[in-house]
């Protein structure tokens, strides 16, 4: 697949606030962070799970790691992640011998297993730890487990794609008061649904240092607006997944060019910290080309705050997959945001 990497017009103006004055310093950005927070992104993926009054680590297991060659010496804690007194979900953390300070890598996609003996073994190697849990014990999908409430129910009145990135928060909690972990260098990955959820926990916690979003499409860095033939529509996520946004964006679906925001917002909310997106070309699904009109929208407010350089999108030929050559890219942008930094 090839796209045209011309720059389109994408609308609407992510530098313009609510009262029409345009943002032109620096400074002014945060005020109108904070108006593309309380409105695109509530509108977009409603109202977030509210922010526990302490969160608890509990290591239930401690065990060596024998089978990662080049990582020799490495161990696995099995943690308790704990909101208010209840448990909330399991994390393992992979920690390299005699750590101190090291970077994090935290992915949600336990559930599919994206991150293998290889991947492990590699985010070691190069001196980071790496944290993964599973996100369906947080909410379901695509159905609500037995004795659970489906996200978005009068039981549970959060969306699921707001309950995962609520839970890379909650293992910040843990994970940045772990004593081989250095909490300026959190970073947070995730593929195609995951990587939806990465990337707006990472647009909506400034603690994470960098967010790389892979093959992520509609709700995650795929345009709505700008779509390539066979891509993920807006309509397709609410009618086949309706529990991972909000029913409020009904009204747009075949009305797109009327939606409040596009993706691009979603991007900017980063900045100015490190964000990357890994595509793969031949993957119609999540919307390469579109992706890539995000990308260049959301470059404009890296540049205003004179951070281009932590910007990018890589694209590699395939399809819809979380290999190695693009853990190996994001651990590349992360040696050069997170380690050397």
């Amino acid at each position: 697949m090839t796209f045209d990497v011309q720059e389109q017009l994408l609308s609407p103006d992510l530098l313009r606030f609510n009262s029409g004055e345009t943002v032109q310093l620096a400074r002014q950005w945060p005020l109108r962070r904070q108006e593309v927070l309380g409105n695109a992104i509530t509108l977009a993926y409603g109202d977030f799970p509210p922010v526990p009054a302490y969160t608890a680590g509990i290591q239930l297991h401690i065990a060596p790691v024998r089978q990662f060659s080049g990582a020799e010496g490495a161990r696995l804690l099995t943690m308790s992640v704990e909101v208010d007194a209840r448990q909330a979900f399991l994390m393992q953390v992979f920690v390299p011998a005699d750590a101190a300070a090291m970077p994090v890598v935290l992915s949600g996609d336990a559930c599919w297993h994206y991150a293998t003996d290889q991947v492990i073994a590699e985010v070691l190697r190069r001196g980071m730890v790496f944290a993964q849990f599973n996100r369906v014990e947080v909410a379901a999908d695509p159905s609500p487990l037995t004795g659970t409430a489906e996200p978005g129910s009068a039981q549970s009145p959060h969306f699921a794609l707001a309950w995962w990135a609520w839970a890379y928060h909650r293992a910040i909690d843990v994970l940045s008061r772990l004593e081989f972990v250095n909490p300026a260098a959190i970073s947070v990955v995730g593929h195609s649904r995951g990587g939806k959820a990465a990337l707006l926990a990472g647009a909506t916690d400034e603690r994470i240092a960098l967010t790389c979003a892979n093959n992520s499409g509609a709700g995650g860095a795929g345009c709505f607006r700008i779509q390539g033939a066979g891509a993920e529509t807006l309509g397709d996520v609410l009618e086949k997944f309706p529990h991972w946004m909000n029913p409020a964006l009904k009204p747009f679906v075949g009305r797109e060019n009327r939606l409040p925001f596009d993706q691009h917002f979603l991007k900017a909310l980063v900045a100015p910290r490190a964000l990357l997106t890994t595509e793969a070309l031949d993957d119609h699904w999540a919307n390469p080309s579109g992706t890539w009109q995000t990308h260049l929208a959301a470059v404009k407010i890296y540049e205003l705050l004179g951070a281009k350089a932590n910007i990018a999108c890589k694209f590699r030929p395939g399809g819809h997959d979380h290999n190695f050559a693009d853990w190996c890219a994001f651990l590349d942008f992360a040696d050069l945001h997170l380690v050397r930094a």
